[in-house]
């Protein structure tokens, strides 16, 4: 392909830059998408689909290069390893709205590979990377129902703001991903601060109006460089194996989908003894020559693939139809919720227990210091720490399976992260409540929407964990069912409804607003219409289970554990960190020695002391206090004598600082010898005389009130 490029002016502006046929010549389909001096590359390879493969294989990943920021990585190797989180949380973004716009049909290998070669502090290269995707999918010509296109769409002073700055979306209430097609939206990821439903709503739209501009902007690019979009209908049928299906199994399938008191479990077995009775065995016992069998024999997977859409099938015209799901419940009905804190021992800071219906969460809080942040200097956002972490773990026993446990994947990551972002609106300000928090939701149980079950269980964490919390959060994953013009809305979906539903929809919140949401479709488009809907059914959702929650605690108790670390933090100087940390540490070592508490030192002066009894805590800060202290003539100190010359001594009279008393200090009558009246190590009362030229200390002894010298003594003992 030759080189070609394209401008695209889009929303009030906006401008991105597009540029194919110049770099990776290899690739199917590749592209140079740039906004500002941000600039992402992104390619779209297929290859021929391996044998036995009956899904489709999509990689996506995104790589980050610290060149792109004109920064060196740290470590011994100096060069980029496993991707940071946001990395990975990134290549889902791009994974999602392009997953459902392939067709089922297709099963080639395909990789979408995303790398930001330059970054600067105003554009996210995340929404570039979705539209260079759709672009690179195009250029590739593989079968995709595209064009599709990402804007961000933030809230400052109230004016709604697409693809807003690093800055803005800091500074802003809003932070909101919206994909789409021609058909509607596809993908919603947004971080809120407790913002209104209707706000939420129409900040979707908004975004949405901008990604139209996107995808004809892509029309026009494919058209210009001749490449037709057409998607071929290959959808896996067998007429005759279908009506063997429907004939022997249909009835019983309807019977057990009605049969509302069988649990996950039981209905799956259910389900499972059918297809291997009434199907497999009556197959097997065909003629060698039978179309049936031959299709079969030809296709191993098939009888179970057509069987699951049956299932499908008559699951979602049962809702459609009767308006009645698999477990009996109403449409907009919640499962029974239960919900406990203080489960673990007080060892642990806090922990909660939220179960809805079979999906069960056990949330556990920790309180640490400063340093226990997370550094995330090695990404390529400007936000170098993070003091709010949430872990999301998915044993395998929470779904009755055996496997290898592994480290978190995607999915976990992206569970974590989506719940992490729900509770950070609602966090005290850490001038008011200095300590690092991470929460680790361990899913015990999993039928349905368990990062909303772990928002819902780490907010009765925190809350038994002391930490003031200005509002509880819950969550409720909605789910969708669409036949033709028919659609019908499912709260809190479980897992068959969201294996063979068309969305899922999650939204959490407090009573105000909401604080996350993210959305994702398995059809090509939703119009605006049903995900207001959807917006305003979960609230009610929302509003039950937080109601639950609260009968279990309602207030964040007023007493941490007795084994969190107590915090205190001090302000000092900067000028003075390097006399509290000393000559190679040894100074704070010696503290933390001393009282057995953990000190950091931010640059800015901040110090943050953590022990586990406050009484040491505060011994800490007061030496800190101390030590810093700023000298003034006339101040009285009890010091100690650290060495003595013939004419006078040196008194240390705070950790790291001395000065020194004249022989002609020392007493009110005349000293013949400094070690007549003091020796090296005695503990003496001294008042700051002044300072020398060199700004040396000059201390003495005379002149000093009893008052004073008692005054002195007795700080010296705290």
């Amino acid at each position: 392909m030759e080189e070609y490029n394209k401008s695209i002016s889009f929303f009030e502006g906006r401008d991105i830059k597009i540029q194919v046929g110049l770099l990776a010549p290899q690739a199917g389909g590749s592209v140079l998408i740039q906004a500002g001096e941000t600039a992402v590359f992104v390619t779209a390879t297929r290859t021929k689909g391996r044998e036995g493969i009956d899904f489709l294989p999509l990689t996506v990943d995104y790589e980050e290069r610290l060149y792109a920021a004109g920064r060196i990585p740290g470590g011994f190797l100096r060069r980029e390893g496993r991707p940071p989180e946001r990395a990975t949380l990134t290549s889902r973004l791009i994974d999602r709205p392009l997953r459902p716009l392939f067709p089922s049909w297709l099963r080639d290998d395909l990789q979408i590979v995303a790398t930001t070669l330059s970054m600067d502090e105003e554009v996210p290269p995340d929404v570039l990377a979705v539209t260079g995707a759709s672009v690179a999918t195009l250029i590739a010509q593989i079968p995709f129902y595209g064009p599709m296109a990402a804007v961000r769409v933030g809230l400052v002073n109230d004016e709604f703001i697409i693809n807003p700055t690093f800055r803005e979306i800091e500074n802003g209430d809003l932070d909101l991903v919206v994909a789409g097609t021609p058909d509607g939206i596809v993908m919603v990821e947004a971080g809120a601060n407790q913002l209104p439903e209707q706000d939420i709503i129409e900040a979707i739209e908004f975004g949405y109006e901008a990604i139209l501009e996107l995808i004809q902007a892509q029309k026009d690019l494919i058209q210009e460089l001749g490449i037709e979009i057409k998607v071929e209908n290959k959808e896996e049928d067998n007429p005759a194996v279908v009506n063997f299906i429907h004939e022997k199994a249909g009835e019983e399938i309807k019977k057990i989908l009605c049969h509302f008191d069988y649990d996950k479990k039981t209905r799956d077995e259910a389900l499972d003894n059918i297809q291997a009775t009434l199907v497999v065995e009556p197959i097997k016992a065909l003629a060698d020559d039978d179309e049936i069998k031959v299709a079969v024999s030809e296709n191993s997977k098939l009888v179970g693939n057509l069987f699951k859409q049956l299932t499908k099938k008559l699951m979602r015209r049962q809702i459609i139809d009767d308006g009645v799901r698999v477990d009996g419940r109403k449409l907009d009905q919640v499962r029974p919720i239960s919900s406990r804190v203080g489960l673990l021992p007080a060892r642990v800071h806090g922990s909660g227990l939220f179960q809805r219906g079979l999906t069960q969460v056990l949330s556990i809080a920790t309180l640490g210091t400063s340093g226990d942040a997370q550094d995330l200097a090695d990404d390529l956002h400007p936000d170098f720490e993070k003091r709010y972490l949430h872990h999301y773990n998915f044993p395998p026993y929470s779904v009755g399976e055996t496997k290898p446990l592994r480290p978190p994947g995607r999915r976990e990551i992206g569970h974590g992260a989506l719940a992490e972002r729900a509770i950070t609106p609602v966090l005290p300000p850490q001038e008011d409540f200095p300590y690092v928090i991470r929460v680790v939701s361990e899913v015990l149980s999993s039928n349905g929407s368990t990062s909303m079950g772990s928002v819902c269980g780490s907010t009765l964490a925190l809350m038994d964990a002391g930490v003031p919390i200005t509002k509880p959060v819950s969550g409720a994953a909605m789910g969708l069912i669409k036949e033709g013009e028919e659609v019908r809305i499912l709260t809190d979906i479980q897992g068959i409804e969201d294996f063979l539903g068309d969305m899922d929809f999650k939204v959490a919140g407090t009573d105000s607003g909401i604080t996350a949401l993210q959305m994702d479709m398995k059809i090509t488009g939703l119009k605006m219409e049903t995900i207001a809907d959807a917006v305003k059914q979960a609230r009610e959702a929302r509003l039950h289970i937080l109601g639950e929650m609260m009968k279990t605690i309602n207030t964040p108790r007023k007493e941490l554990s007795t084994y969190a670390p107590r915090l205190m933090t001090m302000k000092i100087d900067p000028d003075m960190i390097g006399l509290v940390i000393g000559p190679g540490g040894k100074t704070i070592k010696g503290i933390t020695e001393q009282t057995g508490s953990k000190i950091d030192i931010a640059d800015d002066g901040t110090v943050t002391i953590c022990a586990v009894q406050a009484e040491r805590g505060q011994q800490a800060k007061r030496i800190i206090q101390t030590m810093t202290r700023k000298l003034n003539e006339g101040d009285v100190y009890l010091g100690r004598v650290s060495r003595i010359i013939d004419i006078g001594a040196f008194v240390e009279v705070l950790p790291g600082k001395e000065g020194m008393i004249h022989i002609s200090q020392l007493a009110e009558h005349r000293v013949g010898k400094v070690e007549d009246e003091v020796t090296i190590g005695d503990e003496i009362v001294v008042k700051i005389r002044g300072f020398d030229q060199k700004g040396r200390l000059n201390l003495t002894r005379l002149g000093i009130h009893p008052e004073q010298a008692a005054i002195a003594r007795q700080e010296s003992q705290i």
